[in-house]
C-alpha cells in the first residue's frame, strides 16, 4: 500500500500541472511540487490549512472575499466540476494568472470526501499575448501613418488589412476593399495581369513587384508600384503577404520627359561630334552610340559590355583608366572621371586616343547605380602633341631655346602659375595673376598666400598643405582669392610638391560657380512654383466639398431663424451657429481665392473711389494708434477687378499691417497707374493699377517673405489668424491677370502691392432689385435639380417658402424625363457640375423648348467653364435671402438668348 502511495506521489510530483487534494473541511491534504512552485508554500506549510490560506485571492474593496465569491469555491457549494481563469496572489506578494479545474471527490456511498483542484500557470502565456498586442499596435499605427499604401493577406490571398492611405487614395470603404476588393480599384486593362502576377507569387510564396494603374478617389487612374514579400511564422508556416503600393504616376511622367530631353541631348552631342556613354552599374549594360563604338573600332550594331570597354583600352593605359573609373564609382571619393587613354580597335586594330569625362550617380544610400559621361576622339590632337614632344626632346640640347619656350609658356598662360614655399609665401608668379586679381605682382608677392585667401577657405588650405607635405599631388582644390575691387575669385588648383617647394597651376572658375548657383536658384524657384500649384489644386478641391457641406447647414439654420422657432435661448444658439457657418463660408472663399478658383464677378472698378470709401472702415479697424493715409493718383484709370473680393483683400492687408505695428505707426494706401515693359516673374508685361499697402511695422526676414503667401502660414501665433489673408490676396490678383509683390525689411516695415490690369470698360453702378417684389409675386412650378440630396432638400424648403411648388430631380437626365412626361416648369434652379448632363446643358435643352424659362445655376464648384459671364448663378453655400435676391433679379432682368453659348 505504501509503495503504491509512493509511486502515486512520484507521478504527481513530476507532472507540470499544480494539483491540490482538499478534504471535506476544505483543508489541504496534498500538494505536488508544481503546486508548491505556483503558490510559494511547501506541502508541509500547506498541509492542514484551508485552501484560501494557500491560494490567496486579491482583496476586493480592501476586504478578503469568501471562497464562495470565487469560481474555485463553487465546487464546494455546487458539488459539481468547475473550471475557469482567475488571478491569485503568490506567497512573495506577486500576482499570477492561472486556469483551474475543481472536481468534487465522493466515496463509494456517494458522500463527499473532498475536492481535487488542478491549476495551470498562465503568466507566460498572458505575457506573450500582451507582447503580441503591443507588437501589432505599433505596426498598425506605423502603417496608418506611412506615406504609402500598405496591405496584408492571409495564406489564401484574402486581403485582411489595408492601411488608411489605401482608403484615402482609392476612396473605397473597408467593405468594398475587403478580400479581393482591391482588384475593383485596378484599371480594367491591368486587372487580369495584376491578379495573375499576385496569384502566381502567392502559389510560389515568393516576393513580387508589379506596376499597374490604380483608380484614385477623384475617378482618374494613376500608375502605382505594388511590391510585397511573403511572411512566415516561427515554425516556418506560410502566413500570407505584406506589401506596399506607391503612387508613381508623377515619376512615370517625369521619366517620359527625361527620355525626351536625353534624346535632345544625344542629338546635340551628335552635332558637336561628342560621344555620350552610360553604364548601368547593377547590370553592367552600356549605352554606346555609334560614335563611341567607332573610337574602339567596333561596328555600330555590335552590342558592348563593360568588359569590352576595359579590354579595348591600350594595355599601358588600362590600369590607370580602371583606377580612375573606380574612383568615380567609389561613394567615399566620387571623383570626376577625367582621363585620356589609347584604344586598340577590336575589329580594325587601329590605335586611337580618347579623352573621356564622366561622373557617378549615387542613390541616397550612397550606392553608385550609373556612370555617365562623354568621349571625344583626340587622335589628331595627340599626334600633334606627340610631334611637339618629339620636337621638344630634340630641343632639350639647346638650352636657350628650351628656356625661351618655358618663359613663353610662363608669360602667356592664362592660368595662374606659381612657385610657393611650404611657409605659405609666393616665390614666383606669372603675369596671369595680375589680370585675374587686379593687383600688381609686387603687391601679390609681398603678401602671404593666406592673406589673399578668403577666411572661410583657410581650413581647406591647411589640409591641402598637409597633403603636399606628405608628398601627395593635390588636384582640383578650390579656394577664393581676393580681387582688387573687393570681390572674390574662385580658383581651381593643381598642386605638385617638389623638394622644399611646390608648383601651383590655378584656373579661374568664378563664372562656372556663378552659373551653377544661378541654375540651383532657378531649380529652387521651379520647385516652389510647383509646390504652390499643387497646394492650389488641393485647396480648390477641399473648398468645393465644404461648399456642399455648408449649403444645407446654412440654409437650415437660416430657415429656423426666420421662422422664429424656439425660445430666446434657442434663437441665440441658432444665431451663434449661423455666425460660425458664415465664418466657415468666408474661410472657403479665402481658400478659393488662394487657389484662384473663386467665382469672380470681374468688372471695371474705380479703385480710387473704392479705397476712399473704405478709409473710415480701415481707420476704425486698425485703431487710434495707427495713422491711415490714402493717396490716389488723379489720372487713375479703372481696374479690372471684383469689387467685393478687392474690398476683402484690402481689409485683410490692413489688419495684417495693424498686427505688424503693435506700438502704432502709419498705414499708407497708395493707388497709382504703372506699366511693366518686360515680364518680371509672375508680373507680365502690360498696364496696371498698382494698389500699395505699406506699413511701418516690424517687417519680415527673407525666409518669411518667401513663405508669406502660403496658405495657413502665419507669424501671429496660434489662434491669432487663419494665415489666409495674403494667400487670398495673391490668388485674387493672379486670377485677375495681375500679381502680388512683397518688399519688406526687418525693423523698417512691409509694402504689399496688388497689380490689377487696367480695364477698357467704364465703371458702372449696380442696380438693385427689390426682393420683396419678387416674394409677393413668386408663384408657379419650380424644377430643382441637384445630385446632392441634402442640398436639394434645403433649397426646396426655401423655394416652397417663396410660394413655389417644387419638383425635384437628382440629375439632368431625370429632369428631362419629367419634362418629357408633361411637366411644364415656370422656373429652373439647377446645380452646374453633376454626373452626366451639366446644369448649363440642361438649361440649354429646356430653353430650346421653353424660350422664356427663367434659369438660375447653383454650384459648389468655383469653375464655370463654358458658362456666359452674365448667366444668373449663385455659389454654394447661400442663405434664403441670397437666393431670394437672385430670383428677384432673374424674374426682373430675364436671361438673354444671346448669352447661352458665350
Amino acid at each position: 500500500m505504501k509503495s503504491t502511495e509512493r509511486r502515486l506521489n512520484a507521478i504527481l510530483n513530476n507532472v507540470t500541472v499544480a494539483i491540490f487534494l482538499i478534504d471535506e473541511k476544505r483543508h489541504c491534504v496534498f500538494m505536488n511540487k508544481a503546486a508548491e512552485e505556483l503558490t510559494g508554500y511547501s506541502q508541509e506549510e500547506a498541509r492542514g490549512r484551508s485552501l484560501r490560506e494557500v491560494v490567496h485571492h486579491p482583496l476586493l474593496d480592501d476586504r478578503p472575499c469568501s471562497s464562495g465569491d470565487r469560481l474555485t469555491g463553487q465546487a464546494f457549494y455546487e458539488r459539481e466540476k468547475t473550471q475557469g481563469e482567475e488571478v491569485f496572489l503568490h506567497k512573495d506578494g506577486h500576482f499570477y494568472s492561472a486556469f483551474f479545474t475543481a472536481s468534487p471527490a465522493a466515496g463509494d456511498d456517494g458522500q463527499p470526501l473532498g475536492t481535487i483542484i488542478e491549476m495551470r500557470d498562465l503568466t507566460e502565456e498572458k505575457a506573450r499575448e500582451a507582447a503580441l498586442r503591443e507588437s501589432e499596435d505599433p505596426f498598425r499605427n506605423m502603417a496608418d501613418h506611412a506615406p504609402v499604401m500598405m496591405w496584408v493577406t492571409d495564406p489564401t490571398g484574402y486581403c485582411t488589412y489595408l492601411n488608411r492611405q489605401w482608403y484615402e487614395f482609392t476612396g473605397q470603404t473597408p467593405e468594398e476593399a475587403k478580400g479581393y476588393g482591391w482588384l475593383e480599384a485596378t484599371h480594367p486593362e491591368d486587372r487580369k495581369r495584376a491578379e495573375a502576377e499576385f496569384t502566381r507569387a502567392n502559389d510560389l510564396q515568393t516576393s513580387f513587384r508589379a506596376e499597374y494603374r490604380l483608380r484614385h478617389v477623384s475617378g482618374t487612374y494613376r500608375w502605382a508600384i505594388d511590391a510585397a514579400s511573403p511572411r512566415f511564422g516561427d515554425g516556418g508556416d506560410y502566413l500570407g503577404y505584406v506589401g506596399s503600393v506607391v503612387d508613381i504616376d508623377d515619376r512615370r511622367k517625369a521619366e517620359e520627359q527625361l527620355a525626351l530631353k536625353e534624346e535632345q541631348l544625344r542629338l546635340a552631342l551628335d552635332v558637336a561630334e561628342i560621344g555620350q556613354w552610360d553604364v548601368d552599374q547593377a547590370s553592367g549594360r552600356m549605352f554606346w552610340p555609334p560614335r563611341v563604338k567607332a573610337m574602339f573600332g567596333i561596328s555600330p550594331d555590335v552590342p558592348v559590355t563593360l568588359d569590352d570597354f576595359l579590354n579595348g583600352v591600350h594595355p599601358e593605359d588600362r590600369d590607370r583608366t580602371r583606377e580612375a573609373y573606380s574612383a568615380a564609382c567609389d561613394p567615399d571619393v566620387r571623383a570626376l572621371y577625367d582621363i585620356e587613354y589609347r584604344t586598340v580597335g577590336k575589329e580594325d586594330g587601329i590605335t586611337r586616343w580618347v579623352a573621356a569625362k564622366g561622373r557617378g550617380l549615387f542613390s541616397t544610400q550612397g550606392i553608385c547605380f550609373r556612370v555617365i559621361g562623354t568621349a571625344i576622339d583626340i587622335t589628331r590632337r595627340k599626334r600633334g602633341e606627340i610631334r611637339l614632344r618629339e620636337l621638344n626632346e630634340r630641343l632639350e640640347h639647346e638650352v636657350t631655346h628650351r628656356t625661351a619656350e618655358r618663359n613663353r609658356v610662363w608669360e602667356m598662360s592664362r592660368d595662374l602659375l606659381a612657385i610657393m614655399g611650404f611657409d605659405g609665401r609666393l616665390k614666383a608668379i606669372n603675369p596671369a595673376w595680375e589680370s585675374t586679381l587686379g593687383r600688381n605682382m609686387e603687391t601679390l608677392l609681398s603678401l602671404s598666400f593666406k592673406e589673399q585667401v578668403h577666411p572661410h577657405d583657410h581650413a581647406a588650405g591647411e589640409e591641402a598643405m598637409r597633403r603636399l607635405l606628405r608628398g601627395e599631388t593635390v588636384e582640383r582644390f578650390e579656394d577664393r582669392l581676393a580681387h582688387a575691387d573687393g570681390s572674390w575669385r574662385w580658383i581651381s588648383w593643381t598642386l605638385v610638391p617638389e623638394g622644399d617647394v611646390f608648383y601651383a597651376v590655378g584656373r579661374d572658375v568664378t563664372s562656372e560657380k556663378e552659373a551653377a548657383w544661378e541654375l540651383g536658384h532657378a531649380q529652387e524657384a521651379l520647385r516652389q512654383s510647383q509646390k504652390m500649384e499643387a497646394m492650389g489644386q488641393l485647396t480648390g478641391g477641399v473648398a468645393h466639398d465644404f461648399n456642399n457641406l455648408l449649403t444645407p447647414i446654412l440654409g437650415s439654420l437660416d430657415l429656423l431663424q426666420r421662422k422664429g422657432l424656439g425660445g430666446e435661448r434657442e434663437q441665440r444658439l441658432i444665431e451663434g451657429a449661423l455666425q460660425s457657418a458664415d465664418r466657415a463660408r468666408t474661410l472657403v472663399q479665402r481658400l478659393l481665392a488662394f487657389a484662384r478658383r473663386q467665382p469672380l464677378q470681374a468688372a471695371a472698378v474705380d479703385v480710387g473711389k473704392l479705397v476712399g470709401g473704405m478709409a473710415d472702415l480701415l481707420a476704425s479697424t486698425t485703431g487710434p494708434q495707427v495713422r491711415v493715409v490714402v493717396e490716389v493718383a488723379d489720372d487713375l484709370p479703372p481696374a479690372r477687378a471684383d469689387p467685393n473680393q478687392l474690398e476683402m483683400a484690402l481689409l485683410n492687408l490692413g489688419v495684417n499691417a495693424r498686427d505688424a505695428m503693435p506700438q502704432g505707426g502709419t498705414l499708407r494706401i497708395t493707388a497709382t497707374r504703372d506699366s511693366v515693359r518686360s515680364n518680371r516673374g509672375a508680373l507680365k508685361r502690360g498696364h496696371y493699377v498698382r494698389l500699395s499697402v505699406a506699413d511701418t511695422g516690424v517687417g519680415m526676414d527673407e525666409p518669411t517673405v518667401a513663405r508669406a503667401i502660403e496658405p495657413f502660414f502665419s507669424t501671429k501665433g496660434i489662434g491669432k489668424g487663419t494665415g489666409l489673408g495674403l494667400s487670398m490676396a495673391h490668388g485674387l490678383a493672379a486670377q485677375l491677370g495681375g500679381a502680388l509683390t512683397i518688399s519688406s525689411r526687418e525693423g523698417v516695415g512691409t509694402n504689399i502691392e496688388l497689380w490689377l490690369p487696367i480695364s477698357t470698360l467704364v465703371p458702372s453702378h449696380d442696380k438693385t432689385v427689390s426682393a420683396r417684389v419678387f416674394t409677393d409675386h413668386a408663384r408657379g412650378l419650380a424644377l430643382l435639380v441637384d445630385d446632392e440630396e441634402v442640398v436639394r432638400a434645403s433649397t426646396a424648403d426655401m423655394l416652397e417658402e417663396f410660394g413655389y411648388e417644387v419638383q425635384e430631380a437628382d440629375s439632368g437626365e431625370a429632369a428631362m424625363a419629367l419634362v418629357a412626361q408633361g411637366f411644364r416648369p415656370d422656373l429652373l434652379v439647377t446645380d452646374h457640375l453633376m454626373p452626366g448632363m451639366t446644369g448649363v446643358e440642361l438649361a440649354s435643352a429646356l430653353r430650346a423648348q421653353f424660350p422664356e424659362l427663367p434659369v438660375l445655376v447653383v454650384s459648389g464648384f468655383a469653375e464655370f467653364e463654358g458658362v456666359a459671364p452674365a448667366l444668373p448663378r449663385l455659389t454654394k453655400p447661400f442663405r434664403s435671402a441670397e437666393l431670394e435676391e437672385c430670383l428677384a433679379a432673374l424674374t426682373t432682368n430675364g436671361w438673354p438668348n444671346s448669352e447661352m453659348n458665350a
